[in-house]
């Protein structure tokens, strides 16, 4: 592809100069512009001492279809994990000097122009790839069942047989989304503990989509997540405080209310510990239920009152 965009972005290009700004052999240069040829692009090689090789007629063609604002939206998002991954930096490198001269600028500055830090203000977080995360990533591409060693809450590993679906990155953590005799089941791919590639096709669920099948999974956690309830009206001007506390343990069950407040309920692991959360709002907002969660918060105001006085 990149052979193909030089040869679209100059009149005439050698073997050599191919091998040059790509960063491969001669002989690889000569190679893949024959395959381009064999391949039915019209390519073909001018002999002689000014020769080289070029499109026909200045043929183009839509192989690639990079558009201007492609070009900047693909250096944009690829620009910060190539920062981490020579690989990654490698092509795009490669890539860049391929792209029609008008395209280069804007592809570099927007390779340079994002930053991405998986850390939180105020902490320190080192995101390294799980160890077998490039075996899935190669045999998700490929189609392809593996073997998969795998440890389990208690470090306990088994393998399996599995067929890769797809990966997700959620937050930091990697998960690969696969097909077992159990049904579709995600993996965190930092417990995997090792990966062997069969030989043998993926048979994927029929009208399987990984997008929709991941949100189902998210959903399906968060339920998880979330056994307890915790009712109660706010005032209109916390409720964005508490939609970013809680986000979507968050449910607005009414916001039509004649006293002007807004029924929310939100969602836990215990209900003692979404009390906790919420204690410092005050009286901008009251506890509706259940008894325990209206209980807590009574046992919290009385120390807060023991320890610091009862207000004026």
């Amino acid at each position: 592809m990149a052979t193909l965009l030089l040869l679209q972005a100059r009149t005439r290009v050698t073997a050599a100069e191919v091998a040059a700004e790509l960063e491969v052999s001669e002989r690889t240069a000569r190679r893949d512009l024959e395959a381009l040829s064999a391949a039915g692009i019209p390519v073909y090689a001018q002999p002689g001492r000014n020769g080289g090789w070029e499109l026909v007629g200045g043929a183009r063609t839509d192989l690639t279809g990079l558009t201007a604002d492609e070009a900047r939206a693909l250096f944009q998002v690829a620009g910060p994990a190539a920062a981490a991954t020579p690989e990654l930096k490698a092509a795009l490198r490669k890539l860049v000097r391929a792209l029609p001269e008008p395209f280069r600028a804007t592809a570099q500055t927007a390779a340079a122009s994002v930053v991405i830090d998986a850390a939180g203000w105020g902490q320190v977080r080192r995101v390294t790839a799980p160890p077998h995360l490039e075996a899935l990533q190669a045999a998700v591409a490929a189609g392809e069942q593996v073997w998969l060693g795998y440890a389990d809450r208690e470090k306990k590993t088994s393998t399996r047989i599995v067929h890769p679906l797809g990966l997700a990155l959620k937050g930091t953590v990697w998960y690969l989304v696969a097909d077992t005799d159990a049904g579709v089941r995600t993996f965190r791919v930092w417990r995997v503990s090792s990966v062997e590639r069969t030989g043998e096709p993926v048979v994927r669920p029929a009208g399987f989509d990984l997008e929709a099948e991941w949100q189902r999974i998210v959903a399906g956690v968060d339920q998880l997540r979330t056994p307890q309830h915790v009712d109660l009206l706010a005032d209109p001007e916390v409720v964005a405080i508490l939609r970013w506390m809680f986000e979507r343990q968050l449910e607005v069950v009414d916001e039509a209310r004649a006293d002007g407040r807004i029924a929310l309920r939100l969602g836990g692991q215990d209900a003692r510990h979404i009390v906790m959360r919420v204690a410092g709002f005050g009286a901008r907002l009251e506890v509706t239920g259940p008894d325990e969660a209206r209980a807590e918060l009574a046992r919290i105001g009385g120390e807060l009152s023991a320890s610091y006085g009862a207000p004026d």
